[in-house]
């Protein structure tokens, strides 16, 4: 061989080692500029804040009986809502996991509806139920002549769990009821035929196989719960605070920085504990088996017995996950007004709250119509789109194709650093850090995309790589050898393929920038108010009507979330495990 051919080929072993490199360079300064940077100057922030040292403002932090309060109410609301959705999660999951019923499609989807609602729309969804102007109060009110609501729902620690439960269930379902649908029964029925019981079968062999999966849609909500923020704010009232509602407190009602900072700082190292526990606990508990399809593990419901539980666990699942949505629905089309008794009475269908989103009764120059805030979500959700799958095909990319890599198996949990952080925190880095040039963006529109992208960048990579991962090595090759050049081969071969999870990626960006809240409530600007903003400031005025718009801003936004998740329930491309 030629020494100029053997430097072709170094030069070609060197070209194809630097290519991953080069896909993830774009999302690795995305991620310096816009998440580790804006979280250094908030740790510098809670620094300056003493001239004592590093650790005297976490011990500051630490002794005040305040801080204290609001770390333990945060981590035991967040164990008990774990606990009670896994309670309801694990029975649905095997449902899903072991049995073909009709109408299972539907009905995944609509339990997987919640999952993609922004926070305040499931908390105007539980007022609009259970609230004191909600539908069940009203008819109690009515039925028994009572003069207030008889039920104390919101602002009670019992609808924070329940809202938690609604919102969180559909991982739990996901995660643990596609793992167990791939578990081979036969395993099971082995138990039995040695002697094992029904429990001892269940106890000693399926829920060790499970356990992973368990403890990975455990650990998932507990983090949902434990930087719970709109529930929490709408819900659960003055009387309750989590670090997350904490930190918005302390930063827009008190203006105090340095606090915030070092909230968001002890924020942030027990997610980095979570992430590290649950490491270290499922590389030991992995249990190597094989994986059956679903045609192989699920049956029809065959005994009496087996198809009353399927029905009682049916009917619950689709009252819980229903219910509050359709009252969300109804109570936007209905004006209520008082009667001679100073009691709500119902007025009948209207579409006053509607028509009201679209006027400007002060005619005021500086009012913008709460329909305004729609065009704007819809602006800053395509916005996110592009910026979203901009970054997340490449590194999805590099990750597909560079298993066993190093720097991928480092970047990868990395990546996924921003699903597992405060939207407030992060909002909270952008105030501190992205006020001087030449990053000073403080003022720009820009900031909303990108604090948006930021959340949805993990669920985008997560889409879109096992969809790469499945394309066949082959087929690259045979269009290669027949003269196409590698851009051609990406064009005519990889695109069609992973279209579907292109749709999928991008529709789950799009939902989560349009209902995004925690980061946005801190760095918006008054006059490019989203609909999350608008429904959260008319909620927290007085007033029928104010009630009213708001609600018809939830439902506008319930409706374009549902929409996307029918797509993404019929389109997405995920490992068994995954959401």
């Amino acid at each position: 061989m030629s020494d100029q051919s053997k430097g072709t080929e170094k030069q070609d072993v060197i070209r194809k080692d630097l290519r991953p490199l080069f896909l993830w360079l774009a999302p690795v300064v995305f991620l310096v500029l816009f998440y580790f940077y804006p979280l250094a100057m908030i740790l510098s922030e809670s620094i300056h804040r003493s001239q004592e040292g590093v650790v005297v403002p976490f011990i500051q932090a630490v002794t005040a009986s305040s801080t204290r309060e609001v770390v333990w109410f945060t981590i035991w609301q967040a164990v008990l809502s774990t606990v009670l959705t896994l309670c309801i999660g694990l029975p649905g999951a095997y449902l899903f996991a072991r049995y073909t019923f009709f109408g299972k499609n539907v009905l995944r989807a609509l339990m997987g509806i919640p999952f993609v609602l922004p926070t305040l729309v499931v908390a105007a969804a539980f007022n609009a139920l259970l609230g004191p102007r909600g539908w069940i109060n009203l008819g109690l009110m009515a039925i028994y002549q009572l003069p207030d609501p008889p039920i104390q729902f919101t602002n009670s620690l019992i609808a924070i769990l329940v809202a938690h439960v609604f919102y969180n269930t559909a991982i739990v379902l996901r995660m643990v009821g596609d793992f167990w649908s791939h578990i081979d029964p036969r395993l099971d029925q082995a138990a039995r035929s040695l002697g094992a019981n029904r429990w001892q079968a269940l106890s000693r062999v399926t829920l060790p196989l499970i356990l992973p999966a368990i403890s990975s849609a455990a650990l998932l909500v507990f983090i949902f719960n434990f930087t719970s923020f709109g529930v929490i704010l709408l819900l659960g009232g003055p009387r309750f605070a989590t670090l997350e509602v904490e930190i918005f407190y302390q930063t827009v009602s008190l203006g105090n920085l340095p606090t915030a900072a070092v909230l968001s700082v002890i924020q942030l190292l027990f997610t980095l504990i979570l992430t590290w526990t649950y490491t270290r606990l499922s590389a030991r508990i992995t249990v190597p088996l094989k994986l059956r399809p679903r045609s192989f593990t699920q049956h029809k419901l065959s005994t009496w017995q087996r198809k009353m539980f399927a029905g009682i666990l049916i009917v619950v699942l689709f009252s819980m996950f229903t219910l509050p949505l359709v009252a969300l629905t109804t109570r936007s089309f209905t004006r209520l007004e008082p009667d001679r008794g100073e009691r709500n009475t119902t007025k009948g269908l209207t579409l006053d709250f509607y028509k009201e989103l679209q006027i400007n009764r002060r005619d005021s120059l500086f009012y913008t119509p709460p329909i305004q805030s729609v065009f704007i979500s819809l602006g800053y959700a395509i916005t996110t789109v592009v910026f979203a799958l901009i970054l997340g095909l490449p590194a999805s990319w590099a990750l597909a194709h560079g298993e066993g890599s190093a720097f991928n198996q480092v970047i990868d949990p990395i990546l996924m650093l921003p699903l597992g952080t405060s939207a407030v925190t992060l909002g909270l880095g952008f105030i501190i850090a992205l006020d001087q040039p030449p990053l000073d963006l403080r003022t720009s529109p820009i900031l909303i995309p990108i604090a948006h992208t930021l959340v949805a960048l993990p669920f985008v990579v997560r889409s879109l790589t096992p969809a790469l991962r499945s394309i066949q090595p082959r087929l690259r090759q045979a269009a290669a050898m027949l003269g196409a050049k590698p851009i051609a081969v990406v064009r005519h071969i990889d695109l069609p393929l992973v279209g579907r999870a292109l749709l999928v990626a991008a529709i789950f960006a799009f939902t989560i920038s349009i209902g995004e809240f925690g980061a946005t409530a801190l760095v918006s600007r008054p006059e490019y108010t989203t609909v999350p903003l608008a429904i959260y400031r008319f909620i927290s005025q007085p007033g029928g009507m104010n009630y009213g718009q708001a609600l018809a801003l939830s439902t506008i936004l319930m409706l374009i979330t549902m929409a996307g998740m029918f797509v993404i329930d019929r389109f997405r491309i995920a490992d068994i495990g995954e959401f």
